[in-house]
């Protein structure tokens, strides 16, 4: 075996090396990012991790959900949103966390909706995969449920467009698809708006029911003094 052979067996095995070291430094890195420790040693996030663990979500399906399990894409097919999740978000939410002061809960509820916005924007990107990974079956029991499902085939809606604030302190839900065509953040009406702006169309509609009853009437009497003349 001549020289350059050898010499470029050798490239092959180092360069075979290198590449296995490479996955195993990715692969490794985003597991250790990943972890709960991680997300929880910045202070702000041990507020929103005492919440998870009073939510009817932490073991409800007989295990303990941690951050990466909603907030990060699992599994190979997903690894390249992990990846960008942890690049991206990551990056901007460690510049978030040195501007901003969190040092108490008050002043990290004075930006909860803007990153709550952001989470459920990123879970809509999603297709709200993380959810899937549990609740699996998009069909559940009862009439209500079923028609409001159906709007993930009629709307593109997805589990996070209607379940919202299920795990950390409430906030304003916001209307995702709106969202998405305004490139900023839409709330979603209340409930109690929209109940009054119902009550207004029926008091409207009584109105104008009244009006033709009244006009019909006095129609009525013109031709009665018609008549009687």
């Amino acid at each position: 075996m001549s020289g350059l052979q050898k010499g470029a067996i050798g490239t092959l095995l180092t360069g075979g090396l290198l590449g296995i070291l490479l996955v195993a430094v990715v692969f490794g890195g985003e597991a250790a990012l990943s972890t709960e420790e991680f997300c929880t040693s910045c202070h702000s996030m041990t507020y929103t991790q005492t919440e998870l663990k009073e939510s009817t979500h932490y073991g409800a399906l007989g295990v303990n959900p941690g951050c990466k399990d909603c907030h990060i894409p699992q599994g190979f097919k997903n690894f390249h949103l992990a990846l960008y999740t942890h690049a991206v978000d990551g990056a901007r939410e460690l510049y978030l966390e040195l501007v901003n002061d969190y040092s108490t809960l008050e002043k990290f509820n004075e930006r909860r909706l803007i990153m709550a916005h952001d989470a459920r924007m990123n879970l809509k990107k999603w297709d709200s995969v993380t959810c899937r990974d549990c609740h699996r079956d998009p069909n559940p029991p009862g009439a209500d449920a079923q028609e409001a499902h159906k709007k993930m085939k009629t709307e593109g809606a997805t589990c996070i467009d209607c379940h919202q604030n299920l795990v950390h302190e409430e906030v304003p839900m916001t209307d995702l698809n709106a969202s998405l065509a305004a490139g900023k953040m839409v709330l979603k009406p209340d409930d109690d708006e929209e109940d009054e702006d119902d009550e207004e169309d029926e008091d409207d509609e009584e109105e104008d029911s009244a009006s033709d009853v009244t006009a019909s009437e006095e129609d009525d009497e013109d031709e009665d003094e018609d008549d009687d003349e």
